[in-house]
């Protein structure tokens, strides 16, 4: 069976236009930490917590952009506004004026919040329930267009920003989002239809989640608060945010499971299970997401990218390391579809929380690779570093995205098999709390790189990533039956 045989044509609508928001996400991520370090002159501590603060608030406003978009606007407007704000956004970050630069910020969290649910709501949409193999191998090719544009940015605005001019990369990044947005208002017609035109009409009321509402609103501002004082750790305590946040999601919760028409049994069953993969996803990413932060400090300052051949010599630029992921995303994303699809044929193909499992044992094998490289560019007794090939970072990079795999384009199809109808942008905003949670997780834990023995910091999300894998198989079998409906 081929990859791309029997899919709806609105998916490669899709495709598309989520490859150009992601040329420009990643082509902005690749110079950010570089940017503050360099032109705003910000400690690599500073960059590593604004960074961890910035990409984990992108992945907190899906949840209030999934909700209303399930309750008022459909799935399609939601994505016309969010990208026309992570446009401005990006071109907002060509100004090196502090306010302007933490205004940028917000406006890309807040346009990726309408955003990045409702598309890949949209893409579930498309199959019915029996279609479930199709389904998989539809998210697979939608994941191939994320990495796609994933690969290309940081080679184009890397370059631009790193050899030209910082701002003119982030106005490159800019211009990806509106070319996406041209194609999609031209095409969506045609290719879509009415489809997720306006929101799905309940056939139960779960309540409007007020309290979750305001207390995220509140989050916002405090972050916001933060980022005008551009010290992260003085302005409030991190317990404030984590009681505000757990705060929220509980009262949402709450709000969903209970009302005059409840859930049935299976559905809260259901319902538990994407809470439980979110949970273990936070481990997964929080070491992932060193790739922005700490692993490329180590690129910068502990790997020798110097290539030549005879007279001719190269230095690749830092950024090109961010293209090393996405790029192996597209090159074995067929390879893993083929094989979940020739192990269902088998009757061998591992459920959800086992491929999510075998993501996470990935992961840690590639921290492994770079435990090893990190010991072997330690510095000498004069101080001197011993930098080391770009192929060890090469092969973690190729664990962690064969990890990456296993986990997040099975997710984010679980979620579209799992939730009900009437609320599964929600849903799919709740899937990337895990993202969020772990990058405020992730980028706090980089503060500490630069004081830390190099070898023992890898060794700690190599250590998290294996016992969270460990734990995930324990609790599979109770996973499985509450996905199956069986009490």
């Amino acid at each position: 069976m081929k990859l791309t045989e029997n899919q709806p044509k609105g998916l490669f609508l899709l495709f598309f236009v989520e490859m150009w928001e992601r040329f420009s996400y990643y082509g902005m991520r690749a110079l950010l930490v570089l940017y503050m370090w360099k032109v705003l002159q910000f400690s690599q501590e500073q960059a590593s917590h604004i960074y961890g603060w910035y990409t984990g608030m992108v992945y907190l406003t899906p949840l209030l952009g999934g909700y209303i978009a399930d309750r008022y606007l459909g799935q399609r407007k939601a994505i016309l506004i969010g990208g026309l704000l992570m446009a401005i956004g990006e071109f907002c970050m060509a100004s090196t004026h502090l306010p302007i630069f933490f205004t940028a910020l917000i406006l890309i969290i807040i346009g990726n919040g309408f955003f990045k649910p409702n598309i890949s709501t949209i893409v579930g949409t498309l199959y019915t329930p029996e279609q479930n193999a199709l389904r998989d191998a539809g998210f697979t090719i939608f994941y191939m267009g994320i990495n796609i544009g994933a690969f290309f940015s940081p080679l184009v605005c890397g370059t631009i920003g790193e050899k030209i001019g910082f701002n003119y990369g982030f106005i490159c990044a800019g211009v990806g989002m509106l070319i996406g947005l041209a194609w999609y208002l031209i095409q969506q017609e045609k290719l879509l239809g009415d489809n997720c035109k306006k929101p799905a009409k309940p056939s139960y009321n779960f309540g409007m989640p007020v309290g979750m509402v305001a207390a995220l609103l509140i989050f916002l501002v405090l972050c916001a608060m933060q980022f005008s004082g551009y010290h992260i750790k003085e302005a409030i305590p991190a317990w404030v945010y984590a009681i505000l946040g757990v705060a929220a999601i509980g009262y949402g919760i709450h709000s969903m499971l209970k009302g005059p028409s409840t859930l049935t049994t299976v559905e809260k069953q259901r319902i538990a299970v994407i809470f439980i993969m979110t949970f273990f996803c936070i481990f997964f990413w929080a070491a992932f997401e060193q790739a922005g932060s700490s692993l490329t400090f180590f690129a910068e300052e502990e790997t020798n990218r110097v290539i030549s051949l005879g007279s001719w010599s190269w230095e690749m630029p830092t950024s090109y390391f961010q293209a090393v992921n996405p790029l192996l995303i597209v090159l074995l994303a067929p390879l893993f579809s083929s094989m979940w699809l020739k192990l269902k044929d088998m009757n061998k193909e591992p459920s959800a929380p086992i491929k999510f499992a075998m993501g996470l044992g990935m992961l840690a094998i590639g921290f492994v690779v770079m435990i090893a490289a990190a010991a072997l560019a330690a510095p000498d007794a004069d101080g001197n570093i011993n930098k080391v090939g770009i192929f060890w970072l090469i092969f973690a990079y190729m664990f962690h995205t064969m990890g990456e795999l296993c986990l997040s384009p099975i997710g984010l199809s679980l979620i579209t098999k799992l939730a009900p109808a009437q609320f599964t942008s929600l849903m799919m905003g709740i899937w990337f709390l895990s993202s969020c949670a772990a990058n405020f997780i992730g980028g706090f834990f980089a503060g500490n790189y630069k004081e830390m023995n190099h070898s023992v910091f890898f060794t700690i999300p190599t250590a998290t990533a294996a016992v969270s894998a460990v734990l995930l198989l324990l609790l599979t079998p109770r996973i499985n039956k509450w996905m199956n409906g069986v009490k």
